[in-house]
């Protein structure tokens, strides 16, 4: 029996290739963008699951509010985990890491020096933690001596080939040697932080440092099998209570308690290892975070498309119910049960979602490059043939062809004999309230997708162009200045003197930096309660602000020719508004991190916007310091590429720097860096939102055809009796149009809703403007229109002789 239904199905699927044509195209594409969202959303959920113990370790965080300033960062003071292993019999283990994401190390490879990423400092417990493993070398001892390293499997290939790297020499940071004593596997990608140069953190004094107002490090704890979050929550309280208590109190002049008591706080959170990636609520994470938001987003567009899919399956099928009614007319006069007809109907809707699937296969494999380069991901092919994933298409082609194929099977099975052979048939387009109702659902969805795609588009072209506090075009960095040493100053000075060169800063950290220090700072010299607060603090030298256009409100900038300068801060507007500081009459701060030094501001820098627009200008103090770490440099010329290199050039020039890796970016491109992941989200966005507008345009096509065909006689006698073709068309036309409309109506304050949420990420954002609506109905009803006068056209000149014969 199965046999028969098939082939009868096959010869049906033949013998109607267009209508066969479009409904597999549509459910390939709905699929295979399914496939393609799937992809995303399990590499996105599968970070860092790669570690054996992943559910039992979590990562300290600070949460600090003092005297109006709220601060969170991802580091810990440095005996931290150590406490919480003697203390809390609930630790199993722990590992600190230090320089990973913050800045790259210098390797030497024969006479060249190369710059490395994924570098930094580790515990030697760091393979008790994670799950690393280790290709050569011994765990329990690669990074217990000071001045050992160990190295991924592709940096050992790079640096030695096929020799073997244990105990070879390599030569770090142009300072140190360092013997490597393990070569681990490479890490996989979905890793919210990956290990090429692992330093020991032996070697390092600041790592036994005893200061516990000194959040330097990441700490991540192995708890023990059945110890929950909220129990290491309470380690962690109590281990600020005795720990860091009275700490406080001679820093901030406040207790713990007393600090709750004011309404400001002093503590610890931890977040699971498996959340780092999608839940983190910090910009300077070590590598690019992804966004949970976009997750669901994501896989709610993806069933809405399915279901699109579906709705399109049911409309094409309902729109052929003439040219199949008298067939389930004949077979019910043979004596055709309708389970038949439905099992016949539900098997050409199977063996269509089965063909469609393998097309939507074949269409992923080839899309998937384009959703790695969009997405930044690194997704194989080979995903697509994951047992589970299989599992998963086999269910979607059963779900998708029940849930496609049982309203054409239930209603066309439903159709009298008597009726349909007399060529009427059980329903007219006006009748079919839930076809309607779909197709309400079909624009609705598309609508919200448009109405998305034009809020984030102005959101992203509003970060843009937002005026951020100072001027970041036609500005170069230098990366690699601090190798320079003792030879900054006259770099910076030579390279002052080539044409097209304006200014030039040398400094610690830019607009656009997301590792920001925080020093404690105090508006008295005894540190009194209620006087003490954090400040972001940036090192800079005498030309930052007119280097980078920022603008000086109140008193004056630095001046390298007063010496007393050394001792002067500058503040930005929001740390003046925070300390109460309206004018600048014998206003001091003193720095708690050097005995409650008084350090004189001489002026208030315009507030600027520090890192990403995500996040409010926070109160910032400038300080008068030789630091090196960067240098920027303003240029106005027409030939950048040879500007550049007569910069290279001084910079190989001066000793000690030939063969040193000369890296330089632009700082509006690192700007626009701090919004990669929201640019590769705009245009996975603008993408499904053009196969939901394709397949939904399918759909109506199908309403369309399915209405002609219902109206074919009422057609033909209009245009006996004198009816136009425009007149034929807007007829038809009207209808449909009724249900975009109703479609806009219902779906645009769920758009709002949806977006508003969306825009509460950032902390400077758009305000979601009519022009998007209506714009986005406009496009809606052009759609239409578009799509019905293709097929109302044809209908309209159609011979009426044919019809009414």
């Amino acid at each position: 029996m199965f046999r028969n239904y098939f082939k009868i199905a096959v010869r049906n699927l033949i013998r109607s290739k267009g209508y066969s044509a479009i409904n597999i195209f549509g459910l390939a594409i709905a699929l295979a963008t399914c496939l393609l969202i799937a992809l995303f959303v399990i590499d996105e959920l599968s970070y860092d699951r790669f570690n054996e113990k992943a559910d039992r370790i979590y990562r300290v965080n600070a949460d600090f509010q003092v005297n109006g300033n709220a601060f969170r960062e991802r580091y810990t003071p440095a005996q931290m985990g150590a406490t919480m292993l003697k203390d809390f019999p609930g630790i199993e283990n722990y590992v600190r890491l230090r320089g990973f994401g913050d800045r790259s190390v210098l390797v030497k490879k024969g006479s060249e020096t190369l710059l490395e990423r994924n570098a930094g400092f580790a515990d030697s417990t760091l393979f008790d933690v994670f799950t690393l493993p280790m290709i050569a070398g011994d765990p329990k001892t690669a990074l217990t001596k000071p001045n050992t390293m160990v190295i991924s499997e592709k940096m050992a290939k790079k640096y030695f080939g096929n020799n073997n790297a244990i105990g070879q020499i390599l030569h770090i940071d142009n300072t140190e040697d360092y013997m490597v004593t393990g070569v681990i596997k490479d890490m996989p990608a979905a890793a919210h932080m990956h290990f090429d140069f692992i330093k020991s953190m032996a070697g390092m004094e600041q790592s036994r440092d005893n200061h516990w107002m000194a959040d330097n490090f990441d700490t991540y704890l192995l708890v023990r099998p059945g110890i929950s979050e909220a129990t290491l929550l309470s380690y962690l309280k109590t281990l600020t209570k005795n720990y860091m208590d009275g700490p406080l109190k001679a820093m901030v002049g406040s207790s713990i308690e007393e600090l709750e008591r004011s309404g400001s706080h002093f503590r610890y959170d931890v977040l699971p290892l498996t959340k780092i990636h999608l839940y983190s609520p910090f910009t300077n994470e070590v590598e690019p975070a992804g966004n949970i938001q976009y997750v669901y987003i994501f896989a709610v567009v993806a069933v809405f498309i399915l279901l699109i899919a579906c709705v399109n399956f049911m409309n094409l099928s309902t729109a052929r119910s003439a040219g199949r009614s008298r067939e389930v007319g004949v077979r019910k006069v043979m004596g055709s049960q309708r389970i038949n007809l439905i099992t016949q109907f539900l098997t050409e809707s199977m063996l269509t979602t089965f063909i469609a699937s393998v097309i939507a296969i074949v269409l992923a494999l080839l899309l998937l490059p384009y959703l790695n380069q969009v997405a930044g991901k690194a997704i194989t092919g080979a995903m697509l043939f994951n047992k589970w994933l299989i599992g998963g298409v086999l269910l979607t082609i059963f779900v998708v062809g029940l849930l496609a194929g049982s309203y054409p099977a239930f209603f066309l099975s439903s159709f009298e004999p008597v009726q349909v052979l007399k060529g009427k048939l059980a329903t007219g387009f006006r009748g079919g309230w839930l076809r309607n109702s779909l197709v309400v659902f079909q624009f609705s969805t598309a609508v919200i997708l448009i109405v998305g795609t034009l809020v984030i588009y102005t959101q992203l072209n509003y970060i843009r162009n937002k005026k951020l506090g100072y001027s970041r075009e036609q500005v170069v960095v230098l990366k690699n200045t601090s190798s320079l040493w003792v030879h900054a100053d006259a770099f910076k000075e030579s390279v002052l003197k080539l044409p097209g060169v304006q200014a030039g800063t040398m400094a610690d950290a830019l607009p656009v930096s997301t590792v920001l220090s925080t020093s404690i700072f105090s508006k008295d010299a005894a540190a009194s309660a209620g006087k003490v607060t954090g400040l972001f603090e940036y090192k800079v030298d005498a030309d930052y602000v007119n280097t980078l256009g920022m603008q000086i409100a109140k008193g004056r900038n630095f001046s390298p020719d007063m010496p007393s300068d050394s001792a002067a801060l500058l503040i930005n507007e929001t740390a003046a508004k925070l300390l109460g500081y309206s004018d600048l009459d014998n206003r001091f701060l003193y720095a708690n991190y050097e005995g409650n030094r008084p350090l004189r501001i001489i002026g208030i820098v315009k507030d600027f916007n520090s890192g990403s627009l995500r996040t409010k200008i926070p109160p910032i103090v400038m300080r008068l310091a030789r630091r090196s770490d960067m240098m920027a440099f303003r240029i106005h010329t027409d030939n950048i590429p040879a500007l550049m290199d007569k910069i290279e050039r001084q910079f190989h020039s001066v000793a000690g720097m030939e063969g040193q890796p000369f890296l330089y970016t632009f700082l509006d491109d690192d700007f626009s860096r701090l919004y990669a992941a929201d640019q590769r989200t705009g245009k996975i966005f603008i993408s499904f939102t053009c196969f939901a507008i394709l397949i939904s345009c399918l759909g109506l096509f199908g309403l369309v055809t399915y209405a002609a065909e219902q109206r074919t006689k009422e057609i033909s006698i209009r245009k006996v009796m004198g009816a136009s073709v425009s007149g034929i068309v807007t007829l038809l036309s009207r209808d449909f149009l009724k249900l975009v409309v109703i479609a806009i109506v219902v779906a645009s304050p769920l758009a709002w809703w949806i977006m508003d949420r969306w825009l509460q990420d950032f902390a400077y954002r758009i305000n979601i403007a009519w022009w998007m609506f209506a714009a986005t109905a406009s496009l809606a009803i052009l759609i239409t229109i578009v799509t019905v006068c293709l097929q109302a056209i044809k209908a309209a000149r159609a011979n009426p002789v044919v019809a009414l014969r």
